[in-house]
């Protein structure tokens, strides 16, 4: 049996090069070919799709869902969320965690791969009960980093532990290009050891290391790796989907992928990808080799965010010191792996520390939510010389932070009475309010959406 692919290009691949711009017209023209790849599955929604679809695109993100399901009938669909943060950016009570998950497979997603910034199990057990009772595949992501606490055991262990809450299969997810080839050896065959499920790799191509990866991972036993057809694969994005075919190709690896199918699909999105160029979305630096990644433990996407946050301030001479104290700022925090929302948190942190001259001097009030339990528990206690000056003597918790929150839907469906025209407008408005009202106020002008020409959602006609 050779390995699997699941291809990111409708999600990760323009998330991680181009600021997921883009849009769903140039994914419909092409779909029925991804359709007919053979791809084990196709990432295409969740991630930061839903937020843009909203915020830059005046897009329904489930438009896009649900023409993306109706023009690709044979494929698997995966979606990525983030448990109990859903695709938002604070956590929601567990009656919008299972309404987001039964809507999600009812409009398309096959396989709903969940995660935890802080791999606090407690906060994707809900995900992975809901994902189960609507019967949807459940891929139980591990967010992989490096730590005196994130040893290969601790992740054995974690990949054992979601076993027993149920996943169907283990994602290793390496946001920022930390898992080295050898490593990823050892760890895939050990998990392999220990848990019967298939493993899955993601992995990204930030620090060059990303293919050698893939490769030692299979050796070991992977079942599925995530890769990007080359217009926006490597760099910041996944390896690349061509080359790993033609490496596998011949081998007890092969994937059964045709290159010549996959040219026609790299032809279609060279063209995606020079809008993308042409609009300024896409950029050669994040093609190039950056060994901050390894060394810092950056990932691509914050890097920029910290470039950008010392730009307004007119500091990009500190960017040195600022990656310098990244690492000081998450072993002050209990080593939070650097995957959203730690790594803006830890991020910013350091940028305050760095540009008022004292550490913690400034502090956000998401450093004081990280420390006081709010976001679940931290990985190691954090330095208490650093809790202390933070938050003083206040009570942190230590309960899943979702037992602390009562239903909420009923009141988010007050709340949009006015607008409401889909059961899936209640979950817009609860993950986005400030960007639903006023796309909600553009649909019913009629002044939003998917192109009519490409899709109909209201007649369901798919010309493609």
């Amino acid at each position: 049996m050779g390995v699997k692919i699941m291809e990111t290009i409708l999600r990760d691949a323009h998330q991680s090069q181009a600021a997921t711009r883009m849009t769903t017209e140039e994914m419909l023209p092409i779909a029925s070919k991804l359709d007919a790849a053979g791809f084990y599955a196709l990432e295409a929604w969740g991630g930061a799709t839903f937020d843009t679809c909203l915020r830059y695109l005046n897009e329904d993100p489930w438009d896009r869902l649900r023409a993306l399901r109706r023009a690709m009938p044979n494929s698997k669909l995966q979606m990525l969320t983030r448990g109990q943060n859903i695709l938002g950016y604070k956590h929601y009570a567990d009656d919008v965690v299972d309404m987001f998950c039964r809507l999600a497979i009812k409009n398309g997603i096959d396989i709903i791969r969940v995660f935890d910034a802080l791999n606090d199990v407690r906060n994707v057990r809900k995900t992975i009960e809901s994902v189960k009772k609507y019967n949807g595949t459940v891929e139980a992501a591990m967010s992989y980093t490096t730590s005196k606490v994130h040893t290969i055991d601790y992740f054995v262990k974690l990949a054992q532990e979601l076993k027993s809450m149920g996943a169907d299969i283990i994602c290793i997810k390496d946001m920022a290009n930390l898992l080295l080839p050898y490593d990823a050896y050892e760890l895939v065959s050990r998990i392999k050891e220990k848990v019967d499920l298939p493993v899955h790799l993601h992995t990204h191509n930030t620090a060059g290391t990303g293919d050698m990866t893939n490769l030692k991972a299979i050796e070991a036993g992977c079942d599925i790796v995530d890769t990007a057809l080359s217009p926006l694969g490597n760099g910041t994005s996944q390896p690349s989907t061509e080359a790993l075919v033609a490496t596998l190709k011949g081998t007890k690896y092969d994937t059964g992928i045709d290159l010549n199918k996959l040219n026609e699909l790299t032809v279609y999105f060279s063209k995606v990808a020079k809008r993308l160029t042409d609009d300024g979305f896409l950029s050669s630096k994040v093609l190039k080799v950056d060994v901050n990644a390894l060394i810092y433990q950056v990932p691509g996407g914050m890097l920029s965010n910290l470039i950008s946050q010392l730009k307004q301030q007119g500091k990009e001479d500190k960017l040195p010191d600022v990656l310098s104290e990244v690492p000081r700022v998450r072993a002050d925090l209990g080593y939070p792996p650097l995957v959203t929302p730690s790594s803006q948190i830890v991020g910013t942190q350091a940028v305050l520390n760095v540009i008022s001259g004292e550490r913690y001097k400034m502090v956000t009030k998401e450093t004081k939510a990280m420390l006081m339990g709010e976001y679940g528990k931290l990985p190691m206690e954090p330095n208490p010389e650093v809790i202390h000056k933070i938050i003083g003597d206040a009570k942190r918790i230590t309960c899943r932070p979702a037992d602390l929150l009562k239903p909420e839907l009923d009141t988010y469906k007050k709340d949009i009475a006015e607008y409401f025209e889909q059961e899936e407008d209640i979950l817009t408005y609860a993950l986005f309010p400030q960007l639903a009202i006023p796309f909600f106020k553009r649909r019913a002008a009629k002044e939003y959406g998917i192109d009519k020409t490409i899709y109909d959602p209201v007649n369901k006609v798919h010309p493609i």
